[in-house]
């Protein structure tokens, strides 16, 4: 092990400007896969994103379906319907027959 680091230290003290050169290109490496703005953020990001174009894809589906039932909601048959179904009104003369499961 001693002879591996005794190795390094010679190549490292013989070559320095070449060693500094691979060092800096190392560092540029890393950095450009995992910096704040690397590779592995930018993928990590693109997925986040196209997650959220899929949540916003069924977010705009619902907002469809609700503007469609609040438009259904204002016709007097639709009123009608839910007062006598959940408030239990009935006109005058009816016979209103409940049936509870």
């Amino acid at each position: 092990m001693t002879k591996y680091f005794t190795d390094i230290w010679e190549y490292i003290r013989t070559n320095p400007k070449r060693f500094i050169v691979q060092a800096l290109l190392v560092l540029l490496v890393f950095w450009f896969f995992f910096g704040d703005y690397g590779l592995a953020t930018r993928f990590s990001m693109e997925r986040d994103h196209r997650q959220l174009l899929g949540r916003q894809a069924e977010e705009q589906k619902k907002i469809v379906e609700d503007r469609a039932t609040i438009r259904q909601a204002y016709s007097q048959d639709s009123i009608e319907k839910v007062a006598r179904e959940k408030y239990n009104f009935r006109k005058p003369g009816e016979t209103v027959f409940i049936i509870r499961q």
